[in-house]
């Protein structure tokens, strides 16, 4: 199904400020080195290859009959981002859970199946980098209309990114859930997705347990009834329900944070990959691992397979260490453009644009680079917004407007342009150069320019006929 985003626009320099976001989507996430490369599906993916290679036909059958093929193209639609970078690839990786059977247990009064991970793999043409970008949970963002799986579709709503996943899947079918995952990614990024993966919790367990634990070294006890996990600190062995718990665990842990606990998921794959590999000579040890990842795995039809897994990882594996980024959407609390919503995160403007850009357009991007770029933080709620309709369109002004409060920026007024105008333009007066090129990064195709007559303390928007109210982010 790699891409180019619809908002495409030349990414900018960071200003090296020393802001700092509020809210909790300025913690860093740890990583370590080299074989973290792959979280959730891509570090599956990577293991089950590796244990397969020497295995005999009937394993390999069993093994592969195993993956569940789901074909989402026909769900999607025709509206979706063009590529750019022919043989480059965009893969989703989903860690879900379905909450039927095994699974019931885990989580208060959710009843559809919930997306907890959501990653997308980025692989250039040229093979010689790659690019690991999280999506925090709670980012709260566009998700499209959708089918819900029962002949029905959803209506267009801004809320948590992994509600997607919930609405497309309420009827318990991955491709409807995957689908919706997708269509809400591409909406938000521009990023023209290929192939998805999903994995589920129940056969998490499996793995682990196949591998006779996991170690994890907590700083601190954890104590937390939602999750059920009851730990204390120090390094230690865990397996079955407490090693589920342990990676969904949020709350009650560090700062209670989605973004820490993207951290300490990606620290405990890098761990279970490790001892995978350790265990590659132990037949039954491999075995009851690949079984349980491969009866957890859903996929696409191109990826739905030993064979072309193998051909994955095997595109992977010649990426150098000093190549391979992990990279979370630069993001700050939403508390600080509505002070009432202390639980989710919204993308950081313009960096979450010029990292989408710079992958569509199969350009790398380092974290000591993003982690640079992030650092000057302009919250929505410090812009202040004037729209003007330049299309002749009776209220196309209101409507963008409205499209942008809900997004925080502060409205300073709508009216009409003094003349139509053929593209839409954004203008600002000396001194608010940051905040206009935020909000350019919110519009498709957009370019901030000064303008000394421009109002004080003020960025305009001159809406053009070539501006959809539907695209405004």
């Amino acid at each position: 199904m790699s891409g180019t985003r619809r908002r495409g626009r030349p990414p900018v320099e960071a200003a090296g400020r020393g802001n700092r976001a509020k809210g909790r989507g300025t913690g860093r996430t740890r990583l370590t080195r080299r074989g973290r490369i792959l979280v959730w599906g891509a570090g599956v993916t990577s293991l089950v290859v590796l244990g397969v290679g020497g295995v005999g036909a009937w394993i390999y059958q069993d093994l592969n009959g195993n993956i569940q093929k789901a074909d989402v193209d026909d769900k999607l639609g025709a509206d979706r981002p063009q590529n750019i970078s022919p043989g480059s690839k965009n893969i989703l990786l989903v860690g879900s859970d379905s909450r039927d059977g095994a699974n019931a247990k885990y989580g208060k009064d959710l009843t559809t199946m919930q997306s907890d991970t959501l990653m997308v793999l980025h692989i250039p043409a040229n093979r010689e980098w790659a690019s690991v970008v999280s999506f925090p949970r709670d980012s709260w963002v566009e998700i499209p209309s959708c089918e819900t799986g029962d002949g029905g579709s959803s209506s267009p709503q801004r809320f948590k990114i992994n509600k997607a996943f919930a609405i497309g899947g309420s009827s318990g079918k991955v491709a409807e859930a995957a689908a919706c995952s997708i269509k809400t990614i591409e909406a938000n990024t521009g990023l023209r997705i290929d192939n998805f993966m999903s994995i589920d919790f129940s056969g998490f367990k499996g793995m682990v347990d196949a591998l006779e634990g996991i170690e994890v070294c907590p700083e601190q006890a954890i104590h937390e009834k939602n999750s059920k996990l009851d730990i204390d600190a120090g390094c230690q062995t865990v397996k079955g329900e407490t090693a589920l718990a342990y990676v969904r665990v949020r709350y009650g842990v560090g700062d209670g944070s989605d973004i820490g606990r993207i951290g300490r998921q990606q620290e405990f794959m890098d761990a279970l990959v490790k001892k995978a590999r350790a265990k590659l000579t132990d037949a039954d040890a491999m075995y009851g691992f690949l079984k349980s990842v491969t009866k957890s795995l859903t996929a696409s039809p191109d990826l739905a397979g030993i064979q072309p897994l193998y051909g994955l990882a095997d595109e992977l594996k010649g990426i150098p260490s000093d190549h391979l980024s992990f990279l979370t959407v630069p993001n700050y609390g939403r508390e600080a453009d509505y002070p009432t919503d202390k639980a989710n995160v919204v993308w950081q403007y313009p960096q979450a644009a010029d990292l989408f850009t710079s992958l569509a357009k199969d350009k790398e991007v380092t974290k000591a680079q993003l982690d640079a770029a992030k650092k000057d933080v302009v919250y929505a709620s410090s812009v202040r917004v004037q729209v003007l309709n330049g299309t002749g369109v009776g209220g196309r002004a209101a409507a963008v407007a409205e499209r942008l409060t809900e997004a925080g920026y502060r409205l300073a007024g709508t009216g009409n342009a003094p003349s139509s105008v053929t593209k839409t333009t954004v203008t600002y007066p000396a001194g608010l150069e940051r905040q206009a090129a935020v909000l350019a990064s919110r519009l498709p195709n957009a370019r901030a320019v000064q303008d000394a007559s421009a109002a004080a303390g003020v960025v305009t928007v001159v809406v053009g006929p070539d501006l959809k109210v539907e695209d405004v982010a």
